[in-house]
């Protein structure tokens, strides 16, 4: 099946895939899609207006498919929203590993990551869309403090205490902005 659709997890203990580890991942992905936790489902974007689940429609069901047949000794890759390969690995190694819009920094444009974007070449997966974690505020907290204290690093501040601050604080991830001052 291709296309939007609604897409709802599985909830319960009847497994999916062939493990537990495989069906978090599985169910993950699906919940950040949920209409009741999705910015614009249809679409894949999570939240952000840009932050997406998967590259496409068919890159999703691929990598469910792939999900539901990943041996427990076996790790799925994922670039920018799309399986490239599965791998032979052990069953302690991760099960997914996600490598989301990662460009040579000359090349790291909006302008560039927008054109092979059109190409269907790469996804922007925000700080949780793309790795499935996305769970409103308190997921992306921790990211947000480490972006602003990184800037207040870059401008060679301690901290930002004492710093006037202006957000907007809307969006899925506006409630992150004030706590992490």
């Amino acid at each position: 099946m291709s296309g939007p659709r609604t897409v709802r997890a599985p909830r319960g203990t009847q497994l999916t895939c062939k493990s537990w580890l495989t069906e978090a991942v599985y169910r993950m992905i699906q919940n950040n899609l949920d209409p009741e936790v999705a910015e614009r489902p249809d679409d894949l974007v999570v939240y952000g207006g840009r932050g997406r689940a998967a590259r496409s429609w068919e890159a999703f069901d691929a990598i469910l498919d792939n999900l539901r047949n990943l041996e427990n000794d076996e790790t799925l890759l994922v670039q920018s929203g799309k399986p490239v390969a599965v791998f032979k690995t052990h069953a302690n190694a991760p099960r997914v590993l996600i490598a989301n819009s990662n460009l040579v920094p000359h090349w790291a444009t909006w302008k560039d990551f927008d054109e092979l974007a059109q190409k269907g070449l790469i996804m922007y997966g925000q700080m949780t869309a793309g790795s499935w974690i996305y769970i409103g505020t308190q997921g992306i907290l921790q990211g947000t403090f480490e972006t602003l204290a990184s800037l207040a690093v870059q401008k060679g501040w301690p901290s930002l205490k004492g710093k006037f601050v202006l957000t907007a604080g809307l969006g899925g991830m506006g409630g992150a902005q004030p706590l992490a001052i």
